[in-house]
């Protein structure tokens, strides 16, 4: 386990988590920002620096100095440490992510994500997509690595620009959630549609009619008829606050989980079939208070949110409207 602690920066210090006791502690010359780690690197991202350590030794292995101005500490690295790539803003003025291979020691490329900074970088588990979205925070890109190819568009919104706070992908990659300063929280479907299925229809004709149209128009406008819409949508309960989410199987169950400013950890069920809206499961305080409200809200008549839920769950578990932690 790392810690950095706010009395003292600068300083970080690596436990034995079992243990409980202190393996080692490194200091830096400027505030630490941010740590990654995996089973064979750790990174340590200040300002403009980051250090790649030795995870079995911790042996500083490379010190990549006078990185673009990073003054969130925005970083990733791939969990999966047989591609234990890392990634970083490779400009402070434009889109641009440094892709680099921390297991090499080695620059790998620079992605042309966004036009304007880039707010938020994840990888999926496998290390082989990266989802990016620049400050404005209307529009979510995966590109393919180690290429850096693009191979989703998702349009977030049009009207306002956000600050987006988190990306995650689900653990079989299928999923990309994103959440942001505002009460929405959108989930996208990594999948490429396949136009020969309605070749008939006339979705598919008019389709064919805007993408023929499409060439004539400026590219802001022909992009964004090339993009794609959410495939469900979370509505939170509160906004304005910073937000952490993340799709996980619970009881074989798609579930989307939010954690708040508030306090709360929120559950919601996904449909993976359907998509559209979902419907808040638990809630759940994070931390005690004063007040006499109960620490766990169960929402028994929301827990029925379609069809595949209430059968997998009345398999899986004695009680449908009980989730496990």
């Amino acid at each position: 386990m790392v810690v950095v602690s706010r009395s003292t920066p600068f300083r970080m210090n690596i436990y034995h988590f079992k243990k409980g006791t202190e393996i080692c502690n490194y200091s830096y010359s400027n505030n630490i920002l941010s740590v990654k780690l995996n089973r064979k690197r750790l990174v340590v991202c200040l300002e403009e620096a980051l250090y790649i350590h030795d995870i079995k030794d911790m042996k500083l292995l490379k010190s990549l100095r006078n990185t673009p101005s990073n003054p969130k500490g925005l970083c990733a690295l791939s969990v999966n440490h047989s591609n234990s790539y890392l990634v970083y803003p490779g400009s402070s003025t434009a889109g641009e992510i440094t892709l680099y291979d921390a297991m090499n020691l080695s620059m790998v490329t620079v992605i042309s994500a966004h036009a304007s900074p880039v707010a938020a970088i994840s990888f999926n588990a496998s290390g082989t997509h990266l989802a990016s979205a620049s400050e404005k925070g209307t529009v979510i890109r995966v590109f393919s690595i180690p290429d850096g190819v693009k191979l989703f568009e998702f349009r977030r919104g049009m009207k306002r620009y956000v600050s987006i706070s988190s990306l995650s992908f689900s653990a079989d990659e299928q999923f990309l959630c994103a959440s942001s300063n505002t009460e929405t929280v959108h989930i996208f479907k990594l999948e490429h549609h396949n136009p020969s299925k309605e070749s008939s229809s006339w979705t598919a004709y008019m389709g064919k009619v805007f993408s023929a149209a499409s060439t004539y128009l400026p590219s802001q406008v022909s992009d964004m008829m090339h993009q794609d819409r959410a495939f469900a949508i979370v509505r939170l309960s509160v906004s304005g606050q910073k937000n952490v989410s993340g799709l996980a199987m619970i009881q074989k169950v798609l579930r989307l989980l939010v954690t708040s400013l508030d306090g709360h950890l929120y559950i919601y069920n996904v449909d993976p079939q359907e998509g559209g809206d979902c419907r808040l499961v638990k809630k759940h305080r994070l931390f005690e208070s004063n007040d006499e409200d109960p620490v766990e809200t169960e929402l028994q008549d929301e827990s029925l949110s379609y069809a595949t839920t209430v059968k997998t769950t009345n398999q899986n578990s004695p009680s449908s409207s009980s989730l496990t932690g």
